[in-house]
């Protein structure tokens, strides 16, 4: 059995009965399905061999419970998840990164982020990276708003759906950046949070926000290297302890921040944070000033 997906245009192919039923059972995932045609980037199987162990580990978290370990063995990346009971669930990559090989706990909880994470390695190299935001798209453009979780991305989003005419939210949690032609692209993906916002859609990025919360709404643009301090934050962290990702998301950022403007807004969970936003990021980007519309 295999089924094919398309996420932010990487053609991903799963392989197995097992895997690919429960890669199906994941929510969100559903949109991206496609009928399996051509070669895929990179293969999901079912592994049956023994998995690698660690020769060095660059990262470890621990949430709720689950304890992660992500890094190196020889010269592919292996990524392994501990729950609190149950078997671990393991990946592993090897140098070509053309095969992904999942053993072990398909929790849908695990296998999420397994599946993120393995996405994540396969498509560094292609200018591809998943950042940590709450996504808008108003008149056809998307607008990252960044921070971190509690200071109120999707408060402030909400406001934007709320009372700006036009504006959908494209995804809560984890959209995916891609550089095309030199220009930033934000498309939907199967990873968006707390929030069911799975949209398999794309637009150019026309800004980036990052939040903070303060008594008074205020918005100042950011200079290339404050604005690279409030990106940085917002990717993949277990990519940042592997030179070799971390320089893929750096030249990823690196484009974007000679590109796209990146402001910090100071704000109060009102919309009148929300028309301050507005009118910085879409308003003065060019396009649609005549088209100013508050509910």
């Amino acid at each position: 059995m295999i089924q094919d997906y398309l996420i932010a245009g990487h053609h991903i192919r799963v392989e197995g009965d097992r895997l690919v039923m429960a890669v199906s059972a994941l929510t969100g995932f559903a949109p991206f399905k496609v009928v399996a045609d051509g070669k895929a980037l990179c293969r999901f199987v079912e592994s049956v061999g023994e998995a690698p162990t660690f020769k060095e580990v660059l990262y470890k978290s621990e949430i709720d419970g689950i304890v992660s370990h992500f890094g190196r063995y020889n010269n592919g990346f292996l990524f392994v998840m501990t729950p609190p009971e149950g078997e671990t669930l393991e990946l592993w990559l090897d140098e070509s990164r053309r095969v992904a090989n999942f053993k072990g706990n398909y929790n849908l909880r695990l296998l999420r982020f397994a599946c993120w994470i393995a996405y994540g390695v396969v498509t560094a190299p292609f200018e591809t990276v998943a950042i940590h935001t709450s996504t808008i798209v108003c008149q056809g453009k998307a607008i990252l708003f960044l921070g971190e979780s509690g200071t109120g991305k999707s408060t402030h989003t909400r406001l934007w759906q709320e009372h700006i005419e036009g504006a959908t939210l494209l995804n809560d949690d984890s959209p995916i950046l891609r550089i095309i032609d030199g220009k930033p692209w934000i498309y939907g993906s199967p990873w968006s949070g707390k929030t069911p916002c799975y949209r398999n859609e794309s637009y150019p990025l026309v800004a980036c926000v990052r939040l903070s919360q303060a008594p008074y709404n205020q918005i100042k643009k950011l200079s290339i290297a404050q604005g690279y301090g409030a990106l940085h934050p917002s990717c993949p962290p277990d990519f940042a302890y592997s030179d070799e990702l971390y320089d893929c998301i750096s030249g990823v950022l690196s484009t974007l921040l000679s590109t796209v403007p990146v402001y910090h807004l100071a704000c109060l969970p009102n919309v009148e944070a929300a028309c301050l936003s507005w009118e910085t990021t879409i308003l003065l980007s060019g396009e649609g000033q005549a088209d100013k519309v508050f509910n």
